[in-house]
């Protein structure tokens, strides 16, 4: 998940005239709830939960990171930023073509963190586990002197012969992309007030964009047995396309001129050319980025269609590479767009 810099405050709340509930009463109150009916949660009551894989399919499991000052910008109420610690790791069970089965939530808080705070976190999980079908399993709650760090670990499980991994592309591979791209990043100037020669509808359609992605579930589980490799665009279209030309040991071409860009996006990018770099290498799109062979064309043309999820052709996979494949951005007219330098965000 890309990293942004660093934010002037921590979330406060506002102080509260009841007394504290303290961990356990947090954990009765505001995430039992959340459990309720999950099938070896226990009701949160014990330290583990016990799940068993449903017959013949395989369990994918991931873990995303959300640190207060360094992934927010400052101004998100706790709710949505529930919604966004579950969903940027759905949108890693849609690169995998997996279906959620459930999550587990670690909360380390500052200290002084109102319960008010929390229940309002609870209430984005419970509004995204009716959306999306999963529940609560467990987790952890603790407190830090900061920031407040949300960590995520999501289960899923897929009946699919094989995952399509990054390394799984093949030289001659079309190159796909759900979606739109550059939302994230643009949208995050938005959220600090950039952008001022956009309408106040075009600036808040791209912070949303940026607040909320959208994981792509549905398309995912179609698309995985029909790509060769895959995964979710979260650190930037050029870095993570990197990773899977560096795991294929394959160059990578992508066309500029068919890049799907929002209609915000597109006026945007009118507006300041010089954010073209930050389309290509801004992160928080949570798009899915696939390659497969060209004779899919058409299966994946139909998945669009019936998922209602643009999927767009934007460039191929090259030859084999003994070693440093590469990523280039080239338009129409032949010109070089590749951007300089590394080319997404590094965790570390």
């Amino acid at each position: 998940m890309a990293s942004r810099r660093p934010r002037k405050r921590p979330p406060a709340a506002a102080a509260s005239p009841h007394p504290p509930l303290g961990e356990f009463g947090r954990i009765a109150r505001f995430f039992a709830p959340l459990a309720k009916g999950a099938a070896g949660a226990a009701n949160l009551e014990d330290d583990c939960a016990v799940l068993k894989p449903p017959p013949g399919q395989l369990l994918v499991l991931k873990t995303d990171t959300i640190v207060d000052t360094i992934h927010l910008v400052g101004d998100e109420p706790p709710d949505l930023i529930a919604r966004k610690a579950l969903r940027v790791n759905l949108s890693d069970l849609a690169s995998k073509g997996a279906r959620p089965l459930g999550y587990l939530v670690a909360l380390s808080l500052t200290t002084g963190t109102q319960d008010h705070w929390v229940e309002l976190f609870a209430k984005g999980l419970a509004e995204d586990q009716k959306e999306f079908g999963v529940t609560l399993l467990g987790g952890d709650t603790t407190h830090t002197p900061g920031p407040t760090t949300i960590s995520i670990t999501i289960l899923g499980a897929t009946s699919a012969r094989s995952i399509p991994r990054r390394g799984d592309a093949e030289p001659g591979d079309e190159i796909w992309l759900t979606g739109t791209i550059g939302d994230g990043a643009l949208g995050l100037l938005a959220a600090r007030d950039g952008l001022a020669d956009l309408s106040p509808a075009q600036r808040a359609f791209l912070a949303d964009r940026y607040h909320l992605p959208q994981p792509r579930l549905q398309a995912g589980q179609a698309l995985a047995a029909v790509v060769n490799a895959a995964m979710d665009v979260s650190d930037g279209l050029v870095g993570d396309l990197a990773h899977i030309a560096k795991h294929s040991r394959l160059d990578a071409w992508i066309d500029w001129d068919e890049l799907p860009l929002s209609p915000a996006g597109r006026l945007a990018l009118q507006a300041y050319p010089g954010l073209a770099g930050e389309v290509l290498t801004g992160g928080d799109d949570y798009e899915l980025l696939v390659t497969a062979p060209p004779s899919a064309a058409r299966r994946i043309q139909k998945i669009a269609h019936d998922t209602d999820t643009p999927i767009t052709r934007i460039g191929r996979m090259g030859a084999r590479r003994a070693r440093a494949p590469k990523v280039r951005v080239v338009d129409g007219e032949g010109a070089d767009r590749t951007p300089r330098g590394p080319g997404g965000y590094r965790h570390a």
